[in-house]
């Protein structure tokens, strides 16, 4: 678990797609410099979060740490398109008894979003995305929470038929995150508020499961529910 608040930006070193090491398992790996400050406590086994995704540490050094990317994660997200020099925002899991500053972060990518505009204004910068997945569409919403590369945001405008929202990014966030390097048609990582995916979830079982029982369906049995309260309501 994360919160979407960036502990520091790291250099690509090098991603490898097909690493024969045994930190790198003979499949893709991702090395990462310039973390020095999040390695300091850190084990082989550790969760990472690289640009908003949970990544597992199967090296390390004082300054240097390597991330194992199966084919989904290579998929979902922008990973597989890092050069070295590239920043990354990074993120260790959060710890018991910490502040909880975002929020809640799984580092599981849903998709990503290409940026389709950038605007400054004053010494904010507002971000138009495009998603790339319209079925996550439904999840985003005005002053909900979106991790965009692993930084926690608020949505600001949303766009259901055209799959774009927007974000704006304050002065200070700009200089602690990677998204102030990226330009127009840049590809980024998205994860959508979890709770919204779990409400979702819940409230069609509970409709299916109403609707099973006295072999009407979901819909009908919505348009009793509305009538019962509005009897009730006169």
């Amino acid at each position: 678990m994360f919160t979407g608040i960036v502990e520091c930006m790291g250099k690509v070193v090098e991603f490898t797609p097909l690493d024969t090491t045994a930190a790198g398992g003979n499949g893709a790996s991702l090395a990462i410099s310039e973390a020095r400050e999040i390695l300091g406590d850190c084990h082989l086994g550790d969760s990472i979060a690289i640009n908003g995704t949970c990544l597992t540490v199967t090296e390390f050094s004082e300054d240097t740490f390597k991330v194992g990317l199966a084919p989904e994660t290579l998929s979902r997200t922008n990973l597989g398109t890092l050069q070295a020099g590239d920043s990354v925002n990074l993120e260790r899991a959060l710890a018991a008894g910490h502040r909880f500053g975002g929020h809640f972060v799984q580092g599981h990518i849903d998709s990503t979003a290409n940026i389709i505009e950038i605007k400054p204004e004053d010494n904010s910068i507002w971000y138009k995305l495009q998603v790339n997945d319209p079925k996550l569409m439904p999840y985003i919403i005005p002053k909900g929470f979106i991790a965009i590369d692993g930084t926690s945001l608020t949505v600001c405008d949303v766009n259901d038929d055209e799959h774009w929202f927007t974000i704006m990014m304050i002065a200070y966030t700009q200089t602690h995150v990677v998204m102030p390097t990226k330009k127009v048609g840049d590809r980024v990582n998205i994860e959508v508020d979890m709770l919204g995916k779990y409400v979702e979830k819940v409230t069609t079982s509970i409709l299916r499961g109403s609707s099973d029982a006295d072999g009407s369906s979901t819909s009908s049995y919505i348009e009793k529910v509305v009538e019962k309260v509005l009897q009730k309501n006169k």
